[in-house]
């Protein structure tokens, strides 16, 4: 823990009856529960999928889709998400129990950089990892351009290097107050539309987006459509993929759990190894 968690911690400690969180979150059991609480709370520290644990995490979390192991196949490429919360990652250790490729939280809105980004960011690069940087947006605060450019600026940006990977838009319940941000199912799309067009004139790519399909379904009404630009990538903490956001047809990246083999979050890219080179490239 760092010196201002060690300063929270007591306050945190004091909102929590028994093993129950008034605010109702979610029961903490355990002091290792309590200090993952911690980064749920703190202003803008907020994790991929933080969010979307909180309301829809039901079912028991696998360490692998069944019938995956934790190397590269034919048809899969393990790897994995972090942010802040994990900290300074052991990436030797990472790449060898199989992790291929690496998203890292740059930025949230436009007053967060992730402290963590640059040991993260250029340790996976340096291992061999396909990485890439993600954005946690927050759509009520700013407009999807201005974050875009401040997603670039602070990390996100994109190079043809074979290496790098497509910037992430992480697009989830909001952490601060109503789920969809206060914004209709219209004004959401803009902003989405607004985020990935402004990305596109900066890199020349269209950003990943993330998401679940609950949200996606509650917060856009499904009006959007941005399948033909925007490669999806899809949370659910279960067995199976199950129904993805509208309209895509295919998902190429899925996060299934918040633990396993690697730091931070499990994912698969639905694929080769050679197409997600080829995603990196942008060919």
């Amino acid at each position: 823990m760092n010196k201002r968690e060690k300063r929270l911690l007591p306050l945190l400690k004091k909102i929590v009856v028994g093993t129950t969180v008034i605010s109702g979150a979610f029961a903490v059991t355990a002091q290792a529960d309590l200090e993952k609480l911690l980064n749920y709370y703190q202003v803008g520290d907020h994790a991929m999928g933080s969010q979307i644990r909180l309301h829809e995490k039901s079912e028991p979390l696998t360490l692998t889709p069944p019938g995956a192991t934790t190397q590269a196949t034919a048809s899969t490429v393990p790897g994995m998400d972090v942010s802040n919360y994990q900290g300074s990652v052991n990436w030797s250790t990472a790449y060898a129990n199989g992790a291929r490729f690496a998203y890292v939280k740059a930025t949230e809105n436009i007053n967060y950089v992730s402290p963590s980004f640059a040991q993260q960011y250029n340790g996976s690069y340096n291992i061999g990892m396909i990485r890439g940087a993600y954005h946690f947006a927050i759509p009520s605060a700013s407009s999807g351009t201005t974050q875009a450019n401040y997603f670039v600026d602070h990390g996100g940006g994109w190079s043809a290097d074979g290496k790098t990977l497509p910037g992430a838009l992480d697009i989830e319940y909001n952490p601060y107050g109503a789920s969809c941000y206060g914004l209709t199912q219209t004004a959401m799309v803009n902003w989405i539309n607004d985020f990935g067009n402004r990305y596109f004139q900066r890199t020349g790519r269209y950003p990943v987006i993330y998401t679940s399909t609950s949200w996606w379904t509650t917060c856009t009404g499904n009006k959007g459509n941005f399948s033909s630009t925007s490669p999806l990538w899809v949370a659910r903490y279960s067995t199976s993929v199950g129904t993805l956001p509208y309209p895509w047809g295919v998902y190429t990246f899925w996060q299934f759990s918040d633990s396993g083999i690697f730091p931070g979050d499990q994912d698969r890219f639905n694929g080769a190894y050679t197409r997600l080179q080829t995603l990196a490239r942008g060919s």
